[in-house]
């Protein structure tokens, strides 16, 4: 069997798919809530090659690694768990999935909330969609992508990162009902645009804080008398739960926080828009408690900086990575003045978004 490393110009099908961002809406989308991500320009690509076997060969270019597998010999890498996922639910909807050498190449920074593994999985479904002419649309693509991750990778993600990977562009966010699955599709003020720092601290307890917080949602969606906090009609009825403090706290982040994005999707003004992104980080530092003293002051100067309309944490938080709406063409100053004072301070902050020159 030929090496998927050797695919280069040989390939039967390519495609590829974004990270993504989230500008608004953190820790709402397993509340049944909002949320607003938009691609970053950043993308995986991945190829495929038929190999006339019924095995299949992968091999992941940023990792430098590579594996065989089958569909009776699932791999144990799980970078290749992905893969295997979106191959294997693909034969579930009755695609005759050949062997084939596939190899994965991606400029989506990894390990930072920007989504990589979605954009394995999207990259991946949409080469098979063109390779074998399948009939999936892309909610579809992102439904399967999903299943692929919780089924096959272990991680129990919600819908948002595929929605994004599958449906967003980088000019215009995607408006998404986690509830639903409606949407639309939001343009980015006039005159911004994004731009994404890494603080530089490992998102360390990401996973444990995620599932508390979790717990704590559906602790106060019970005392609220609700299936989830999405249901919650009054800010008043949140107030209430004096009796439990952290409960209260959450509730009310996840209700300003679905209103905030309700609110920057019919907006067009990039001020006021981030204004909306500056109440989002205060509600996860106070009320939701995800932050980092070096978030904090990453996201305090990017909002001190001429020329930025408003900056938050992004993702599940307890480290990662801050996303701010700048000016257009201002980027570059903004992000090497905050960059020469953060990294002055003793920090490790570097630029994601846009990627560097």
């Amino acid at each position: 069997m030929t090496m998927a490393s050797d695919l280069s110009g040989q390939a039967d099908a390519v495609a590829d798919a974004p990270g993504r961002v989230n500008l608004l809406g953190e820790h709402t989308d397993y509340n049944d809530g909002f949320v607003l991500p938009v691609a970053i320009t950043q993308r995986t690509q991945v190829s495929m090659r038929r190999n006339g076997t019924d095995r299949f060969s992968l091999h992941a270019a940023e990792l430098g690694a590579s594996v065989a597998f089958s569909f009776d010999d699932p791999p144990e890498e799980h970078f290749a768990t992905y893969v295997f996922g979106c191959l294997a639910l693909a034969r579930a909807q009755r695609a005759d999935v050949p062997g084939l050498d596939i190899r994965v190449s991606s400029e989506v920074p990894m390990g930072v909330g920007l989504s990589s593994s979605a954009a394995l999985e999207v990259a991946t479904l949409r080469c098979l969609r063109r390779l074998l002419d399948l009939p999936f649309d892309d909610v579809q693509i992102a439904q399967l992508a999903q299943r692929a991750e919780i089924e096959f990778a272990g991680v129990h993600c919600g819908i948002m990162d595929q929605m994004a990977s599958s449906l967003a562009g980088t000019d215009r966010a995607v408006l998404i009902d986690t509830r639903s699955l409606e949407r639309r599709e939001v343009p980015l003020p006039p005159g911004s645009a994004v731009l994404v720092l890494d603080s530089g601290v490992a998102r360390t307890l990401a996973g444990s804080g995620y599932n508390q917080r979790r717990a704590e949602c559906e602790r106060a969606a019970r005392l609220l008398g609700v299936a989830s906090l999405r249901d919650v009609q009054r800010l008043e009825d949140i107030e209430q739960l004096a009796g439990d403090d952290v409960a209260r706290r959450r509730a009310r982040h996840v209700f300003t926080e679905n209103a905030r994005v309700l609110q920057a999707a019919q907006c067009s003004d990039a001020a006021e828009f981030g204004q909306l992104m500056n109440a989002s980080h205060a509600s996860l530092r106070d009320d939701y408690e995800v932050s980092t003293p070096e978030l904090d002051l990453l996201v305090r100067w990017l909002q001190a900086e001429e020329g930025v309309f408003g900056a938050r944490l992004t993702g599940a938080g307890f480290g990662g990575a801050c996303v701010a709406l700048c000016r257009t063409g201002a980027i570059a100053q903004i992000a090497q003045a905050v960059l020469a004072k953060y990294n002055g301070a003793g920090h490790n902050g570097r630029q994601l978004v846009p990627a560097p020159v």
